[in-house]
């Protein structure tokens, strides 16, 4: 996994490179929030379950970046004062504090169109690519990450039951995780059976990896969290840690978890896929 990142890395700096023009600006925030770091989860989901469903990683890169990019633009927009209102991010000011409210917005447009233009890239045949387009719009729509945010917000103004607080995270959080997956897949060509197994495996994967970012807004460290704490709570937000309280959400992050790993046992050669799950679920950031 370490040997694909600093590929991600340099793919996504040569996709978003400031060109010297006089919307320069824009182009600048793009590059400032997809370079601040950050785990690089779902690139890294993209290249192993292409390499998983029997394809070539080095392929997918354009995909793995694609959804990268679409991430990116989703923080930035989170960060905005009429969304979570977060004055950092990654440890250091929010596009919008850096750039201001307007090149922010504007920054996160030019991601979520460049991340399409990325797709359409790829040296790949044309069915995957059309296959692709269709994988991230839908999960990053409406029916998909907006679709939870929506409810996100929704969530601010009133008490969500278990269930909806679990469809929350499908969409804000699952939705985005399975797009990741399910783009490598259709890098390497792969039949349904695999692509039912990425989606089985990000919808646990990404319920557990929401239930600790919640955990990790009561009780992280912040200087590794790079944002302030408890800002959750100061938003009204209803979380897993609310609803359940600490020890039972760590309990529940550990049954998603043991739920994806399960996905993986069919295919002989997951081994780094299975520690990437098991180290998500004991991160600390």
């Amino acid at each position: 996994m370490h040997n694909w990142l600093p590929k991600i890395e340099e793919a996504l700096r040569g996709y978003l490179a400031p060109p010297d023009a006089p919307y320069r600006s824009a182009a600048e925030a793009m590059a400032y929030s997809a370079e601040a770091g950050g785990k690089r989860i779902r690139p890294l989901l993209t290249l192993l379950f292409c390499e998983l469903a029997g394809g070539e990683p080095e392929k997918a890169l354009p995909f793995a970046c694609a959804v990268e990019m679409v991430h990116t633009y989703s923080l930035i927009h989170d960060d905005l004062p009429c969304m979570d209102n977060d004055d950092f991010r990654r440890g250091r000011p929010s596009c919008h504090k850096q750039f201001g409210e307007a090149t922010a917005l504007l920054a996160g447009d030019g991601l979520l169109t460049k991340a399409f233009e990325t797709l359409a890239e790829a040296d790949l045949p044309p069915d995957r690519i059309v296959r692709a387009v269709r994988i991230l719009s839908r999960c990053a729509g409406t029916c998909g990450m907006i679709g939870g945010q929506v409810l996100d917000l929704q969530n601010e103004t009133q008490s969500p039951d278990a269930p909806t607080l679990e469809l929350t995270y499908r969409l804000k959080t699952s939705a985005l995780l399975q797009a990741a997956c399910l783009l490598g897949v259709a890098a390497a060509g792969g039949d349904e059976t695999a692509a039912r197994d990425a989606r089985e495996y990000a919808d646990s994967l990404g319920i557990a990896f929401q239930i600790i970012d919640d955990i990790l807004d009561v009780v992280g460290d912040e200087s590794l969290l790079g944002k302030p704490l408890s800002s959750d709570a100061a938003n009204g937000k209803a979380t897993s840690v609310s609803l359940y309280g600490l020890e039972e959400s760590r309990r529940r992050a550990a049954a998603y978890t043991q739920k994806a790993l399960r996905v993986l046992e069919t295919y002989p050669h997951s081994g780094e896929l299975a520690a990437l799950t098991r180290q998500l679920l004991d991160r600390n950031y």
